[in-house]
């Protein structure tokens, strides 16, 4: 079942991570197929073909999350995404204990220097 942005992600999912994504009013939700934030050009959150949500942490936060939640990097295509987190679905329907992860995530990419744009 597509959502209103003719992805394949469940309506249920993609509102969450709308409603997510809407307590940064920094951060735009891109992407139609593949729903994703970036900032400076650096991917920091996206829905995988899986429909699990990955989000981008700093190296020094992500062995603390995994535990903590009980969740795994994100594998997708067949490869293992190192800073991504897999963010459990329970996770995800609790917009405030997942905000700061998501700022913490916004602030690491924020600290990134800016890719080259192509234009």
């Amino acid at each position: 079942m597509a959502t209103k942005k003719g992805n394949s992600i469940s309506p249920d999912k993609f509102a969450q991570y709308e409603k997510l994504v809407a307590t940064n009013p920094k951060v735009k939700l891109k992407g139609a197929a593949i729903p994703y934030t970036s900032h400076n050009g650096h991917m920091f959150s996206n829905f995988n073909p899986d429909e699990t949500l990955g989000l981008r942490l700093p190296p020094d936060q992500i062995d603390a999350f995994l535990k903590k939640y009980k969740t795994g990097l994100v594998k997708a295509y067949g490869i293992v995404r190192k800073e991504y987190v897999v963010v459990p679905d329970e996770l995800l329907k609790n917009t405030k204990e997942l905000r700061p992860y998501f700022d913490m995530s916004f602030a690491y990419v924020n600290s990134l220097k800016p890719k080259a744009t192509k234009k």
